[in-house]
């Protein structure tokens, strides 16, 4: 009978532990919040900025590329198409927001 008393006093004594606080709580959220916006949410608004100022600047003889992979050099700018002159007899009017980079005009040098 002793043993039990024994068990039941050492399992009441386990339970009784100190309850974390509220700040306690709290740390490992704001934590993975702060390194969300660091490695997720920054990264991803510079690249917008970056495609937006990108889009801006085109200018008549600029080479691109299209999120499609198409290379071409532009004909006109309008406020969302710009034309594409892709190759021989091939002029694309393709979405503004579809240019995902520009590359270096070629010069007559290069030609």
């Amino acid at each position: 009978m002793n043993a039990f008393l024994m068990d039941t006093a050492y399992a009441q004594g386990a339970t009784s532990g100190a309850q974390p606080s509220m700040l306690e709580i709290l740390v490992m959220p704001l934590a993975f919040l702060v390194i969300m916006y660091f490695l997720v949410i920054r990264p991803q608004q510079k690249r917008q900025k970056d495609q937006m100022n990108l889009l801006n600047s085109l200018k008549v003889g600029d080479e691109v590329v299209t999120s499609g992979g198409i290379l071409g050099r532009i004909k006109s700018v309008a406020d969302q198409f710009v034309t594409l002159d892709a190759g021989v007899n091939t002029v694309l009017k393709i979405q503004k927001s579809h240019i995902s980079a520009t590359t270096k005009p070629k010069t007559e040098k290069d030609k």
